[in-house]
């Protein structure tokens, strides 16, 4: 997936925003194509319904909406946000088993152990195997 730095930082933003608990979102994209990778074109916040330090769950209700909008523009869901508190963005055991809900989907963590300097990292998450893959950063 390509992605902006204006989106990341979006991203980003909404991470340090919500610093006290694990923010979390989704990823419009436009789909990929043999020619062309999926291009994220929107970030939508989702509430966390555990409002927790420590564990996130996108909001069902969020997650409908966000699919039907994106649907309706002609995208689909490229990726899940969420940030880490206070550790690296690297997913948990928690993450790993709750990405079975999202097949195909790439898995942005922002990790804010150090908050003025955030590192953001994806992964396609398959089958319980996680595997890093690069954030390709493109003009907005």
């Amino acid at each position: 997936m390509e992605i902006s730095q204006e989106l990341l930082d979006e991203i980003v933003a909404h991470a340090r925003e919500e610093y006290d608990k694990e923010c979390c979102g989704v990823v419009a994209v436009i789909p990929a194509t043999d020619e062309e990778p999926a291009r994220a074109t929107q970030v939508r916040r989702t509430r966390n319904v555990h409002a927790s330090s420590k564990r996130f769950e996108v909001d069902g209700k969020d997650a409908v909406k966000a699919i039907l909008d994106f649907e309706r523009a002609g995208w689909e869901i490229g990726a899940i946000y969420h940030s880490h508190t206070h550790t690296e963005p690297r997913p948990s055991q928690t993450d790993v088993n709750f990405s079975r809900e999202w097949p195909g989907v790439e898995w942005i963590i922002v990790g804010l152990a150090d908050f003025d300097r955030p590192e953001v990292r994806s992964y396609l998450i398959e089958g319980g195997q996680v595997r890093e893959v690069q954030i390709s950063q493109v003009a907005a």
